[in-house]
């Protein structure tokens, strides 16, 4: 029991959610995208991705959203005009190892003055990798038992922790690589000004020799 009660709790643990609610002011179309917000969230390659939105009550106000990736290539995943309060839910896979980007307008519609009343509270929530699996249909597929589900969710949270730990291996190698090649040219660089350096001071103490021999101030 005492193992049982360990696992169920290592895998609450291990598994989260992350919810964010905000209040977005509605904007007039000439400067609703200057006014969006964004929010980001780090992502590994090959990672699926479920985000929920929820949008409040508003009244002539459209919430758009649009999400990317600021990665070179910036990949889009996601558009959606006028989220109403039914709100959204999307899900992808990611294309590469970058922040994931969602941002919302909220565009107050045309002949109304813009004030602070205007507002549409939203709600994300982001569910990656094994948090977006759905277990529920994975457990009725392969007919698992509770504790059996529960070391299914674990087993993949602890995958992604070791996919995450071989990232940063990979990375800090990357990084060590790049520091023994700037110090190594360095190296070269501080060489090669010594060499200048000593080869400048002894021509100029040559030339200043033959000056003043020639202005016959020394021997």
């Amino acid at each position: 029991m005492l193992r049982v009660s360990a696992i169920l709790l290592l895998s609450l643990l291990a598994t989260f959610v992350s919810a964010i609610k905000f209040d977005l002011a509605a904007s007039p179309s000439s400067s609703a995208y200057n006014d969006r917000k964004c929010l980001s969230q780090y992502v590994s390659e090959n990672t699926m991705v479920i985000v929920t939105v929820k949008v409040g009550e508003g009244y002539n106000q459209r919430v758009d959203l649009e999400i990317y990736d600021d990665s070179d290539s910036m990949n889009k995943y996601a558009t959606r005009k006028d989220v109403g309060e039914q709100g959204a839910k999307l899900a992808f896979n990611t294309h590469t190892d970058a922040s994931i980007i969602v941002c919302f307008t909220n565009t107050l519609s045309e002949g109304f003055k813009n004030n602070a009343g205007y507002k549409r509270t939203i709600d994300v929530d982001y569910d990656i990798g094994a948090e977006a699996l759905d277990y529920t249909k994975i457990a009725k597929a392969e007919k698992l038992k509770p504790l059996e589900l529960e070391l299914r969710k674990l087993e993949k949270v602890v995958q992604e922790i070791w996919d995450e730990m071989e990232y940063l291996k990979k990375r800090e190698a990357k990084m060590r690589d790049t520091n023994e090649s700037t110090n190594e040219r360095v190296q070269w660089f501080s060489s090669l000004t010594m060499f200048a350096l000593v080869s400048l001071g002894t021509w100029q103490v040559m030339y200043l020799r033959r000056f003043f021999k020639r202005k016959r101030l020394i021997d």
